[in-house]
């Protein structure tokens, strides 16, 4: 069966670069509610961002990825609720994960420190329906196999930040559960996230923004995503993305209106998955909606 091996192949390929099963992104520094329930609320505004993936480009069920987050602050701004959602496809697997978050931010100092700690709870749905394929042999038991569930889970994050800088760690799936419901020997594991990032300020044009994502997950290496962007007239962003065994790329961004972003970034491999494809391409669109009488006084790095 020459489709199930090619899509074999690529997800094991894909989990042995990463040692994750989540869905990844370049830009995580504009979505960090994907994975980190504590960020909900800190941006003192309400958020929405939308980031559409298309990995790999050129191989046949390559991964495709859809986040939408939506967050607040409520009542004076120390408490954060929001939600995302997901949508992640790979071949003939899909899942769609819906969270609900909430988070409660504790002002440490007066020069804007604050540490924000957020929970999560939803559904997580896994998919896989070969039905579709075509096949040598239709009597093949992966063939007629179609598996679904549909399970609960938990998350937790903590969020420590200021104006110009942030440090995050979450693991934003608490319970080990099964995806497959035909002998329970497929796990969705536990993943730990670390974040970090800061700002420098060069001069009245120009500020310079390094930061850094690392994701863990048990029986895989460390994988991190460095990146570093330049921020031009409080409008622009450009970057470069390193990542660790995996890729480079760069990305950019424009501020349209103070409450509107449009990014796109693109990475390539470094490894053996260079072959008949085009890289991965990533856009994302982001609303920050505030009152009057909370009007952007300095420009939002994160």
């Amino acid at each position: 069966m020459r489709t199930i091996n090619l899509i074999a192949i690529i997800c094991l390929t894909s989990m042995s670069a990463f040692a994750q099963q989540d869905a990844q992104a370049s830009m995580y520094f504009f979505n960090p509610l994907q994975f980190n329930p504590a960020y909900a609320g800190s941006r003192g505004s309400l958020n929405i961002t939308g980031v559409t993936r298309a990995q790999w480009a050129g191989w046949e069920g390559a991964p495709r990825t859809q986040f939408l987050s939506i967050h607040a602050p409520i009542v004076r701004k120390h408490i954060g609720v929001g939600g995302n959602l997901s949508y992640d496809q790979i071949g003939k697997r899909s899942g769609v994960n819906a969270m609900g978050t909430f988070a409660y931010h504790m002002q440490l100092n007066n020069k804007g420190m604050k540490l924000s700690l957020g929970a999560s709870a939803g559904i997580q749905q896994n998919q896989f329906d070969f039905s579709g394929l075509i096949v040598s042999d239709p009597t093949d038991p992966n063939f007629m196999q179609s598996n679904s569930t549909l399970k609960a889970n938990f998350g937790f994050g903590a969020y420590l930040y200021a104006n110009k800088f942030y440090a995050g760690i979450s693991v934003p799936q608490l319970v080990k559960r099964s995806i497959d419901n035909n002998n329970g020997n497929s796990f969705a594991q536990r993943h730990l996230y670390a974040m970090a990032g800061y700002v420098f300020k060069v001069n009245s044009v120009v500020d310079i923004k390094p930061s850094i994502l690392m994701k863990y997950t048990a029986n895989g290496p460390l994988v991190a995503d460095l990146n570093v962007s330049a921020h031009l007239y409080n409008k622009f962003w450009f970057g470069g993305l390193f990542r660790v065994y995996d890729a480079i790329g760069f990305n950019a961004s424009y501020q349209i209106k103070d409450y509107c972003m449009v990014g796109y970034a693109y990475d390539f491999p470094i490894n053996g998955k260079l072959i008949n494809q085009w890289g991965s391409h990533e856009f994302v669109l982001s609303f920050d909606i505030r009152s009057k009488n909370n009007a952007f006084l300095s420009p939002r790095y994160f």
